[in-house]
């Protein structure tokens, strides 16, 4: 990999290693580790899955009552991680953290299963919970209740979209001499461009 043969957009290169990803059979590629941090730096981390990448940034969707969503309240900065094994590729995240509206949030919600928004709406995020029969019989009330409805977009669930700030391309090369190049932004005004730099190993 070298700098010629990268996109100068970082947006449009993320795009296309994500579709060689796919094509190359790699189960599940939208799989994402998510970080973020308390409001005076104690980080955490978990799996999330990207839910769209375009010129805004990278999306996912949770509770925003969640651990990660009071985190992000307090301290609206966080860092996404991808790789793919099979083709010896990481891509870095990092930047702001702003909400996705009500109605981008409503229209994904309507492409999920029903099960997994009865499950969304029945339960209470990273909250102790008494037991595992306590949660599916809040999931079979709701069912109930909604049986013959949709399953309506709870107040507490929307999406969250990363603003990056830096993209680092990272791909798997011999006696672990990698290549690691690493987008930022040429400055803080809008539409501003991209600068690339290689990165030592």
């Amino acid at each position: 990999m070298d700098e010629d043969s990268l996109d100068r957009d970082p947006i449009r290169q993320f795009s296309a290693w994500f579709e060689e990803a796919r094509a190359a059979g790699v189960r599940f590629p939208e799989t994402m580790t998510l970080a973020t941090a308390t409001a005076d730096g104690r980080p955490s981390a978990r799996m999330v899955l990207l839910k769209g990448a375009d010129e805004r940034g990278f999306a996912f969707y949770t509770n925003r009552e969640s651990r990660k969503g009071r985190e992000l309240a307090a301290n609206a900065r966080a860092a996404l991680v991808l790789y793919w094994q099979e083709l010896g590729r990481q891509v870095r995240v990092e930047g702001q953290v702003e909400v996705v509206g009500a109605e981008e949030s409503a229209a994904y919600w309507e492409t999920r299963p029903r099960g997994s928004r009865l499950s969304a709406t029945a339960s209470p995020q990273s909250e102790p919970v008494e037991s595992r029969g306590w949660l599916e019989g809040r999931v079979a009330g709701l069912a109930e209740r909604f049986a013959d409805a949709d399953v309506p977009l709870p107040a507490f669930w929307g999406g969250y979209r990363v603003v990056p700030e830096s993209i680092e391309l990272w791909e798997h090369r011999d006696d672990r001499l990698h290549d690691r190049f690493v987008y930022t932004r040429s400055d803080d005004s809008p539409g501003a461009g991209w600068q690339v730099v290689r990165l030592q190993p």
